[in-house]
């Protein structure tokens, strides 16, 4: 497990799991969206996203929490684990807005400075539709790479828990 690709909806616990992996595999954590956006939420260009990603993914060992669908099979492509955390679209809208009111008008610690926290109509649309629209086309990419890497599809709190437990355990043996 050096090179950890995260990969799911907003709210599934995303970059809280690439921290904590992060720490227990003592591997640099890469959060795109910190990477891919400017100051007031202004987006890095498609070319740039994709120089960037290019980059990140030539590194020996390392973990990259994020979607990016147009840019997903650079990491995809170049991981030793995926992991795709298949959380119910009621748990990831819950804490969008836990997470929301927390960081109120702050920057989130994996976000770029100068992208305040804000929660839109089409962002928890996004969210409540992924199970329908970006879950099945996220299945099939994991089907064809199922026989090349590992694969690891985490669907609750607790089995993350579990998960990240297992990973502490076996580093520290």
């Amino acid at each position: 497990m050096k090179k950890v690709a995260i990969i799911g909806s907003g709210g599934s616990g995303k970059s809280t799991l690439a921290r904590r992996l992060g720490l227990a595999l003592d591997t640099n954590v890469w959060h795109l969206d910190q990477l891919l956006w400017k100051p007031n939420w202004t987006p890095v260009k498609r070319e740039e996203q994709t120089e960037i990603q290019e980059a990140l993914v030539k590194n020996d060992k390392w973990i990259i929490d994020g979607n990016y669908n147009s840019t997903l099979n650079i990491r995809l492509e170049a991981a030793d684990t995926i992991i795709f955390l298949d959380i119910s679209r009621y748990v990831c809208v819950y804490r969008v807005f836990k997470r929301m009111i927390k960081f109120r008008n702050k920057t989130r610690p994996d976000m770029k400075e100068g992208c305040h926290e804000k929660l839109n109509l089409k962002f928890l649309k996004w969210i409540w539709d992924y199970p329908k629209t970006k879950k099945p086309i996220v299945l099939a990419k994991l089907e064809n790479l199922s026989t090349e890497k590992e694969i690891i599809i985490l669907r609750s709190s607790e089995e993350v828990e579990e998960f990240i437990n297992f990973v502490e355990c076996k580093t520290k043996a």
